[in-house]
């Protein structure tokens, strides 16, 4: 079997490093997962860690560029491993996520990581320093306030979307926003744990905050209002007509492999230049397959499982009962 795509992925992205406003950063690398930082008058703050250690140590070299303050804390949109297993890296003093994000880590975070770890090996550079999960020290239900100075962050847990315990940090007196994979920008949309019936009221959430600066999760800072909407509209449309296909597919009696098929022919004129768009479909196909038939919670993806996903459905070498039961 010939690997995942995302294993012929060996290029270097190249870093961008944007101000959106006095003291808020985004970090950027043409489609790869993206991190925030927010600096106060007495530390700074990162938004999601990347995922090793070592690459989180251009993310700190990048911020001791424009500020002398220390790293406070770490704050986790979700729980994936891509976003959370660098963050021993910071030496924060805290690690702040939803309720949501802990008790997803509690239940696959393991699994995650073994799963990511093999799926995309160019993003987990440095994979031996990290010292195992990333724990968060404290967590929130649905909002909670930091105040760097007289500047004020909401960290929201904004709905079920990428995850179920998908959250932004949303500055209301600049307008700035810091999506997570709430949002992406000509990046495809991993679906693999999402919740796609909820997944438009959480767009409709953050369009309704009017941001006029957003870093989304993938893809390039965003700095005006009509880059922003085009954000929230694309990812709001990718995740609709995905599960508008599959869902058709399942009324039909479709086997997965026919819906996996149906699906890429099409979704492919309008999004197949997305980044990681090869990459991500098995994944968002299974778990929209999944959904349409009723099954809410996001089942664990293991490495065994990925690997069993994606010969059925890229080489046909195994049933489609194998990876829908």
């Amino acid at each position: 079997m010939s690997g995942f795509a995302s294993q012929n992925d060996l290029a270097e992205k190249h870093v961008s490093f944007d101000t959106l406003s006095e003291g808020l950063y985004a970090y950027t690398a043409e489609g790869d997962p993206n991190s925030g930082i927010m600096v106060g008058p007495d530390s700074a703050y990162v938004i999601d860690a990347q995922a090793t250690p070592l690459m989180a140590a251009d993310v700190i070299r990048r911020t001791a560029a424009v500020t002398d303050k220390p790293i406070r804390d770490v704050i986790l949109t979700h729980y994936h491993a891509v976003r959370v297993l660098g963050a021993s890296g910071y030496a924060p003093h805290g690690i702040i996520a939803s309720d949501a994000t802990r008790a997803l880590i509690v239940e696959r975070g393991q699994q995650d990581m073994d799963s990511e770890i093999g799926r995309f090996p160019r993003l987990f550079r440095g994979r031996e320093s990290i010292p195992g999960l990333t724990w968060p020290t404290q967590t929130f239900g649905k909002r909670m306030t930091l105040w760097l100075g007289q500047r004020e962050a909401q960290v929201i847990q904004i709905g079920r979307a990428h995850t179920a315990g998908d959250t932004v940090v949303w500055l209301p007196q600049e307008r700035v926003l810091f999506a997570g994979d709430t949002v992406e920008f000509g990046a495809t949309p991993y679906c693999g744990d999402a919740h796609f019936t909820d997944w438009p009221a959480t767009i409709a959430a953050l369009r309704a905050l009017k941001p006029r600066r957003m870093v989304p999760g993938r893809g390039a800072a965003l700095l005006t209002e009509a880059d922003c909407e085009a954000a929230l509209a694309g990812t709001e449309a990718f995740v609709t007509d995905l599960f508008a296909s599959v869902k058709a597919g399942v009324a039909k009696g479709w086997a997965l492999g026919d819906i996996y098929r149906a699906t890429m022919d099409a979704m492919r004129p309008a999004y197949g230049q997305w980044v990681i768009f090869e990459h991500c479909m098995p994944f968002n196909v299974t778990r929209a397959f999944d959904e349409a038939k009723g099954l809410d919670h996001p089942r664990i993806w293991t490495a065994e499982r990925d690997i069993e996903m994606w010969r059925a459905l890229e080489h046909g070498e195994t049933k489609d009962a194998e990876i829908s039961r």
